[in-house]
């Protein structure tokens, strides 16, 4: 840059420019040269460095480096390049003018501070598309760990822009937070809550990424979407977004499906009531009819029996056979004390599916069955028909 200073004062020489008519041109010459620089700097970065590495993460084997290397993190190193450039000329363009060259000088070190630090918070978001749909508990640990790196690289840019603006050594300042620490545990109090909370959460297990969750204290059911220091965002089944804090889960209760979802199956609790009236014994004319229909065995109408008896030993043999209930999980079709509204019949299995409409469609034509069933017992399914 001093050539280029040397040769274009010459050159103004040559022209027969001199004294203070001299120095202005010289000057705005240079400071066009200086940005023209800048700008021929950032050029090539734009379009010849960020090209040629991203054609070399592509052929590497690896995935991760074309995550972390990706293009936005790229531009945002690119436009640190020309503040270099400025910085570095900036001595020699305006060597006569110290308040302007101190005060540009200052200027330029606080954009490459922020753009440094910029440029490393989106290095560190980037980690982000690494990660599944759900997370493990080391994602969330490093997912957590970041999101305090991103707040403390924050913290120390701002230190650091002040100190420029103060002239004083950032060290300096350092030194004095000791004094203002209770003042900064108030500020990042939530941060700090957060953090213990999610370490928490993520150490006992208790919700990842990707799991399906209902906390009822927030009127929220779904899937987790995202989880930072300070929020939790979940995805309702209706498409509407929910946001707890950490905290919320950890002082309240909630309840997650992931044991449910990473299971054999999903378990299906319906209940039918039946009439008193229609709960006897069955005789001769009702066994005839049921091993007619291949509802029972003869040996199994052997004497007495009720035709409760026999209608839950079908239903339970019935629904082992099905192939959308498991079979090897439980199974049962079970009694519940008596009610006013009828005599409570459960029907406790699991079906292999867990999709949510699969699941649903199945379990309701199991009990559409059961109930159309139920008559070919001489049982009548009780229905309150009082008027209110």
């Amino acid at each position: 840059m001093e050539k280029i200073g040397i040769w274009v004062q010459d050159i103004l020489s040559w022209m027969g420019l001199s004294g203070s008519m001299m120095m202005i041109v010289a000057h705005i010459l240079m400071v066009l040269i200086a940005v023209a620089a800048a700008w021929l700097s950032y050029s090539v970065c734009r379009r010849v460095l960020i090209p040629v590495v991203r054609k070399l993460t592509m052929k590497t084997e690896v995935s991760w480096d074309e995550v972390l290397l990706n293009e936005q993190v790229l531009k945002s190193a690119c436009q640190i390049v020309p503040a270099i450039v400025i910085w570095d000329v900036l001595p020699m363009v305006f060597n006569q003018f110290p308040l302007v060259q101190t005060l540009l000088e200052r200027a330029t070190a606080i954009y490459i501070t922020v753009m440094a630090t910029r440029t490393v918070i989106v290095f560190i978001n980037s980690f982000k598309a690494l990660e599944g749909e759900r997370r493990t508990s080391t994602q969330q640990y490093f997912h957590s760990f970041c999101g305090v790196l991103k707040i403390v690289m924050m913290f120390i840019a701002g230190i650091v822009v002040v100190s420029i603006v103060l002239n004083k050594s950032p060290m300096t300042l350092f030194a004095g937070l000791g004094a203002t620490s209770a003042i900064l545990m108030l500020v990042f109090k939530d941060t700090i809550e957060g953090l213990v909370a999610g370490i928490r959460l993520t150490s006992n297990e208790m919700v990842h990424k990707g799991d399906w969750i209902t906390v009822d204290s927030a009127n929220a059911d779904g899937i987790v979407e995202e989880m930072s220091l300070t929020t939790v965002k979940i995805r309702n089944f209706n498409n509407t977004i929910s946001t707890v804090s950490p905290q919320t889960l950890i002082n309240g209760s909630f309840k997650n499906w992931i044991g449910m979802q990473e299971s054999e199956g999903r378990r299906v609790t319906r209940r039918l009531y039946f009439d008193y009236r229609s709960i006897r014994l069955a005789d001769e004319e009702m066994k005839k009819h049921l091993t007619t229909k291949k509802y029972c065995d003869k040996e199994e109408l052997e004497g007495d029996h009720v035709n409760l008896t026999l209608y839950r030993a079908y239903i339970d043999k019935a629904l082992a056979k099905r192939p959308e209930v498991n079979s090897d999980m439980m199974l049962m079709v079970r009694e519940f004390e008596p009610t006013p509204n009828g005599l409570p019949v459960e029907f406790y299995f699991f079906l292999k599916s867990k999709e949510w409409k699969t699941y649903e469609m199945q379990a309701a034509e199991i009990m559409e069955w059961a109930i159309a069933v139920a008559p070919e017992f001489g049982l009548k399914v009780y229905q309150n028909l009082t008027e209110k």
